[in-house]
């Protein structure tokens, strides 16, 4: 798989590759990843999975390539992607995370992703040209006009229904009915633009380079509501408040985002439920509990 593998990076980088070194590192619940060096010195980061999963690392690539694209944000650049020996491999460029959450490099973070968050689809549409995945589970973008229509079919919807076909039923299902009717509750005077998306932002998704300048990485690319982002930059933590302080200097949040935000989390809790299992569950409900509370 390593030689084929070089012959890959070879072929994409136009310059031959010839490896000296390769170690794994931590690539987190989902994927195997490495790092290998060339005799040259030359380094890219690899990320491996089953053969089955080459249609996720292509819509990652294609991910990076749409943040990049907004000159705002640093993404590393998808290099290469497909199926080697009976597996599928994403290479990117290799970005040295060694800089700290200093508050000058948590500033710039907030400052460059609301100024991502400034960047709008070009048709005005939700949702985005390709489907891909958040952690492995499909993330349906079927473009639509209507945010709380995406919302509710793409996004609740589908995780409730999964949920459904691994077994949760119940009170999860009745209060998830109740709530997808009621979803209008939550926006009676706000309609979102359809600002650019990393669509998973939570800690581990981020980095700062030396020279203090923000990466993100691992993204499930979308074009939706801002506030989703903003939601899960709270649900796990890590995030400082010289990061929120930077981000509504730049593009401040609407008054009503307290209120969503919750809206917006339950469905990577409920994506969470799918991946992992019942431990979720009761946070599931309880957030829907604490959502149904605000429009009874």
């Amino acid at each position: 798989m390593w030689h084929a593998l070089t012959k890959q990076i070879s072929a994409a980088t136009n310059s031959p590759f010839k490896l000296r070194h390769r170690h794994s590192v931590g690539g987190g619940c989902i994927n195997s990843a490495h790092v290998i060096e060339s005799e040259d010195g030359r380094k890219y980061f690899i990320k491996l999975n089953e053969a089955s999963r080459a249609g996720m690392f292509e819509a990652e690539a294609a991910g990076l390539r749409e943040i990049a694209h907004t000159q705002t944000i640093r993404a590393p650049e998808p290099v290469c992607w497909g199926t080697a020996d009976g597996a599928a491999y994403l290479v990117q460029e290799y970005l040295d995370l060694r800089g700290s959450n200093s508050p000058a490099s948590v500033e710039k973070l907030g400052l460059k992703i609301a100024q991502m968050h400034r960047v709008t689809a070009r048709t005005g549409h939700y949702g985005w040209q390709i489907n891909n995945t958040i952690g492995s589970t499909p993330q349906i973008n079927t473009r639509a006009d209507n945010w709380l229509a995406f919302w509710r079919e793409q996004r609740l919807g589908f995780q409730l229904q999964l949920a459904a076909n691994h077994g949760y039923g119940g009170a999860l299902q009745r209060k998830g009915e109740r709530l997808l009717a009621d979803i209008p509750a939550f926006f009676t005077d706000y309609t979102p633009a359809p600002a650019l998306l990393h669509g998973d932002l939570w800690s581990g998704n981020y980095g700062i380079l030396a020279c203090d300048n923000p990466v993100i990485f691992d993204p499930a690319v979308y074009y939706g509501d801002r506030e989703t982002d903003m939601a899960m930059t709270e649900l796990f933590g890590g995030f400082s408040p010289a990061f929120y302080h930077a981000y509504n200097d730049t593009y401040p949040l609407d008054s009503g985002y307290q209120n969503r935000k919750t809206l917006y989390n339950l469905y990577h809790i409920l994506n969470h439920l799918n991946l992992f299992g019942g431990a979720y569950l009761s946070q599931a409900e309880r957030m829907m509990d604490a959502l149904l509370s605000e429009i009874r």
